[in-house]
């Protein structure tokens, strides 16, 4: 390797080193006590924590929008804290005692027509077989009833953010949906939402034609950018983050290029036609 490649290389693993967030160290990924860590992480940071909040709420808007009754289940909750914004939540993970019940997403165990709201909060990349999950997702919904995630986004700083600065893989020149998994939290692929909803959206709809599309929206970046997310370190003081809150407004018009994360709503058909999701928002091909 020639020497300025292996200066490079050494400088970007040393600055990846230094970013990680201290109270993850010695942690196993999907472990409870990570779960735990970066739950708090969240909680600590009042801009990071908006940006959660913000998402939660679309995620129940949708939520609100499919007819009752019926169970709401998060997929892969983690360290969420949905269930405080709504209580009637079913948390589930795949990992046990981290939430209300043991769920895989590929075979769920509910009635059919018995779901009202599937929720996924940068949980749908992790999922190794997708069409499974739409299968039993087009089987257990109601009518009317949604998939609703937030997922990584494809802008080009996206692509460039999630390939060289997060330890989880970004393929999106992958031709295939699947991927073989050992390891629920870093076997993934985080370009998998685009590859499905996007670029081979043609072949989702005539695979699942029960499902529609009806959200896709970019969602506000430079908070969770700046904050550190979960897994790097926070820079910003406390003090800075009203006045950062402000600039998402002002910088609405770069998510095209900037935006890090989409919202994305999937109906069941039978739905009324007053029955829509959160409304759409601009979306990067």
């Amino acid at each position: 390797m020639p020497a300025v490649q292996f200066g490079s290389r050494l400088c970007h693993v040393t600055m990846l080193a230094w970013l990680k967030e201290p109270s993850l160290t010695g942690l196993r990924p999907g472990s409870l006590e990570f779960f735990a860590a970066q739950k708090a992480i969240i909680l600590k940071r009042p801009l990071l924590k908006w940006c959660y909040d913000e998402w939660y709420e679309r995620l129940l808007r949708d939520v609100r929008s499919a007819p009752p009754p019926g169970i709401i289940l998060e997929l892969g909750s983690g360290g969420s804290y949905l269930k405080d914004r709504e209580p009637s939540i079913i948390t589930s993970d795949v990992v046990e005692k981290v939430a209300d019940r043991v769920i895989d997403a590929r075979q769920m165990p509910f009635a059919d027509d018995s779901v009202r709201a599937l929720l996924l909060t940068h949980v749908f990349h992790h999922i190794p077989d997708v069409d499974a999950f739409f299968k039993e997702a087009q089987r257990v919904l109601v009518p009317g009833g949604v998939i609703s995630m937030i997922e990584v986004a494809h802008t080009p700083f996206a692509r460039f953010f999630f390939r060289n600065f997060h330890p989880e893989p970004y393929d999106d020149g992958c031709r295939e949906w699947a991927f073989a998994q050992n390891d629920s939290m870093m076997d993934s692929n985080q370009a998998l939402s685009w590859m499905v909803f996007v670029r081979d959206r043609a072949e989702f709809e005539k695979r699942y034609p029960a499902l529609k599309i009806e959200t896709l929206s970019l969602l506000p970046w430079f908070g969770y950018l700046i904050s550190g997310g979960v897994t790097k370190r926070n820079l910003i003081p406390n003090f800075m983050n009203r006045g950062l809150v402000g600039m998402e407004h002002l910088l609405k018009p770069l998510a095209p290029v900037f935006a890090l994360h989409w919202h994305i709503c999937i109906r069941k058909s039978g739905a009324s036609q007053s029955q829509t999701c959160s409304p759409k928002g601009p979306v990067l091909g």
